[in-house]
């Protein structure tokens, strides 16, 4: 295979991934209000479910449920006071939500200006350009090439997220995670 090839290919088995979580969320049952993402947690014990392209928040002693995490990114910011605001980054757009190049922005403006304790990047680390942060697989126009990850880069997407959320690279770590459900508390 040449290298183009392998690219395509490569992007095409991540699509088909996307596709088949996106089929395993809608045959999920529906959560309850208390934990429907971007609802803030009543109390300490609610879960609050957040899917591709969504931003949630958890209170204080609160959980983020981030459910099937197989090509996508999770970054999750702890605030000082205990709390918890999470994105669940998609390679692909899901359809209503945010694409990979606003999340970033919706993930501070939900932060606010609350203190920041730390800032935690976990999933397929591998499949990531961290220009994707800036620039969405979705707007390469017909003949322009997409940046695809030749190698995890693990402090390139740590940058780029802390550029995005405003934060010191210092607060933000990467973790690659295997895929499956994420729960944060």
């Amino acid at each position: 295979m040449n290298a183009i090839t392998t690219k395509i290919a490569a992007a095409a088995l991540l699509v088909g991934a996307q596709l088949a979580a996106a089929t395993a969320a809608e045959a999920a049952p529906a959560p309850a209000p208390a934990a429907v993402a971007g609802a803030e947690s009543k109390t300490a014990a609610a879960a609050v479910r957040i899917t591709e392209g969504q931003v949630g928040e958890a209170a204080p002693g609160g959980t983020l449920l981030y459910p099937s995490v197989t090509s996508c990114l999770t970054v999750t910011v702890r605030l000082r006071d205990g709390g918890l605001v999470g994105a669940h980054a998609s390679l692909f757009q899901v359809p209503g939500e945010f694409r990979s190049d606003r999340i970033l922005t919706e993930l501070k403006r939900r932060t606010g200006g609350r203190a920041v304790r730390a800032v935690e990047v976990r999933g397929a680390v591998g499949a990531w350009d961290p220009s994707y942060f800036t620039k969405a697989i979705e707007s390469y126009g017909d003949g322009e090439a997409v940046p695809f990850p030749e190698a995890p880069d693990p402090a390139g997407i740590a940058a780029a997220v802390a550029a995005g959320l405003g934060q010191p690279r210092a607060v933000v770590t990467v973790q690659d995670v295997p895929d499956g459900d994420q729960t944060v508390s």
